[in-house]
């Protein structure tokens, strides 16, 4: 897997941090270790596929339909962050 370079610099995670591992725990058949791994990685698939379908058929409406998985999967990211670092500056107290 290819390491993070945030976190190999500044021993930090970033956004980014258990995304590749939450996929292979996602192909292996465990949905639940995968969402708590990277809670953004259901909504990342699903707007992978749409993009992969939305290439071959164009449709009316695909722009917004776009901007919300972009804003939903960044929400769900810088959230989901917040709590992890929350969770790790606790256990370094």
């Amino acid at each position: 897997m290819l390491p993070c370079l945030n976190k190999t610099l500044l021993g930090v995670d970033c956004y980014g941090c258990g995304g590749q591992r939450a996929a292979i725990l996602l192909f292996q058949g465990n949905f639940k270790e995968a969402f708590v791994m990277y809670p953004a990685i259901y909504t990342l698939v699903i707007f992978a596929i749409f993009l992969i379908v939305n290439i071959k058929y164009k449709f009316k409406g695909d722009f917004k339909i776009k901007i919300v998985f972009i804003i939903l999967n960044a929400s769900i990211m810088i959230i989901s962050y917040i709590f992890k670092m929350i969770q790790f500056y606790n256990l370094t107290n």
